[in-house]
């Protein structure tokens, strides 16, 4: 008998989600954890995935051979929304957005990412939400500013979306004329109401400081502001068994040279799939990594099983000049499909779901520092300007934690 399973519209954390109550069924569990998008709620104490038709419809089609699928109620309160859309439409065009001062917020919360809309098409044009027309020219300052200081696409992309979130929440008031004191009361809010962790409002301050120093010129603007501390967050490591497990159950040879090439050599998703053919270098066993964060090239290692692979994978797929191509042949293969791939196989080993592709990356700096790697190699490897960010991983590695017995087992012994 399967399973019974309804999916349902929820709105969590400022954005619509499509709730799925497994009770811990963990069949049901193992195959949400592969859907892209999919987190787990404490809150909720269940899965949600992302309202995209694809993504609901890949879990749909994996689940359906264990679980019966009702999905009449989220239907029904799709219809609603939608309708519920067009009629907030039709009242934007009438009714004036922009009019609360600062001090009567109302927004239950905002999400950068969903302020600002990353072009999906060479060509196409950002686009912003419910920014008041007297704040139009930040965003273009910014990022016009952004651009000539050399910043990377992705720092641009977070730093635009975070003022975007500011500008949308102090309607249509200007933003240049804002004191220090009222960049006090705003980020309290995003603290208070808004309730964003730490990592979230430090970024948030990053932004701002940047438009108010560096795009208005205002120095020391932000030196009367505190900074809340930094919560320390571990590395979320795989076992070597199961980093063993993933990669040779991966059976698409592609797949499994980018996994084992990612994890050999300790690489982020981003350089990983950048790789050019002649960035390797066999004779000295090292793989070149060209601009990668902070614009720095560094050289990693090259395991001679994973040269093996490469050399398999190659004569097979014949890449021209990225070693792991695109759909189109002279583009790169994308983050995303990587990780989609990490996914189907990892997830499936019961891993948590936290992990991620990054994970791998963590993973090699941890089994090396166990392995009894140098802190200093390891740092050189990874590309860490700091030794501070590179000790973080000898607080989970269990090389000398392995050896201290827990003072429960010591007087039971003596039982």
């Amino acid at each position: 008998m399967k399973a019974p399973l309804n999916l349902q519209l929820i709105h969590h954390r400022g954005e619509d989600r499509i709730l799925v109550k497994t009770d811990n069924y963990q069949p049901l569990n193992n195959i949400v954890r592969q859907i892209p998008k999919a987190l787990y709620s404490k809150t909720y104490k269940s899965w949600h995935l992302p309202v995209q038709k694809e993504i609901v419809l890949l879990f749909i089609n994996k689940a359906t051979p264990i679980a019966d699928v009702n999905t009449t109620q989220l239907r029904d309160q799709l219809i609603k929304r939608k309708q519920t859309s067009s009629t907030n439409t039709v009242q934007a065009t009438t009714t004036p957005t922009y009019h609360l001062p600062l001090n009567t917020y109302t927004s239950k919360g905002t999400v950068a990412s969903k302020i600002y809309k990353e072009p999906q098409a060479p060509g196409a044009k950002e686009s912003f939400v419910k920014i008041a027309p007297c704040n139009a020219q930040v965003i273009k300052e910014m990022r016009q500013h952004l651009h000539l200081k050399g910043y990377s696409p992705s720092t641009i992309k977070t730093y635009l979306g975070e003022v975007a979130a500011f500008l949308q929440t102090i309607k249509d008031h200007k933003a240049e004329d804002f004191s220090t004191q009222r960049i006090k009361d705003y980020l309290q809010y995003c603290f208070t109401t808004l309730k964003l962790s730490e990592n979230t409002v430090h970024s948030r301050m990053n932004a701002l400081k940047f438009y108010y120093e560096q795009v208005l010129g205002k120095e020391k603007f932000f030196w009367e502001i505190p900074r809340a501390k930094k919560r320390i967050i571990l590395p979320k490591v795989i076992s070597e068994e199961k980093i063993l497990k993933g990669l040779l159950e991966t059976k698409n040879l592609k797949h499994k040279s980018i996994l084992f090439t990612a994890y050999s050599a300790g690489l982020r998703v981003s350089e990983v799939v950048k790789i050019k053919i002649t960035d390797i270098d066999s004779d000295r066993m090292q793989i070149r990594i060209e601009s990668a964060k902070g614009k720095k090239d560094r050289m990693c290692t090259l395991g001679k099983a994973t040269l093996q692979l490469l050399r398999d994978y190659v004569t097979e797929y014949k890449p021209k000049t990225y070693l792991f191509e695109g759909q189109d042949p002279t583009e790169h293969y994308s983050n995303r499909s990587a990780q989609i791939i990490f996914n189907d196989a990892f997830k499936k080993l019961g891993l948590p779901p936290n992990i991620s592709f990054h994970s791998l990356r963590h993973s090699y700096a941890t089994h090396l520092l166990e392995n009894g790697t140098d802190i200093k190699y390891i740092q050189e490897l990874l590309g860490h300007n700091d030794i501070k960010t590179t000790l973080r991983y000898t607080h989970v590695s269990k090389k000398e934690l392995g050896k201290i017995e827990s003072p429960i087992d010591k007087i039971l012994r003596k039982l």
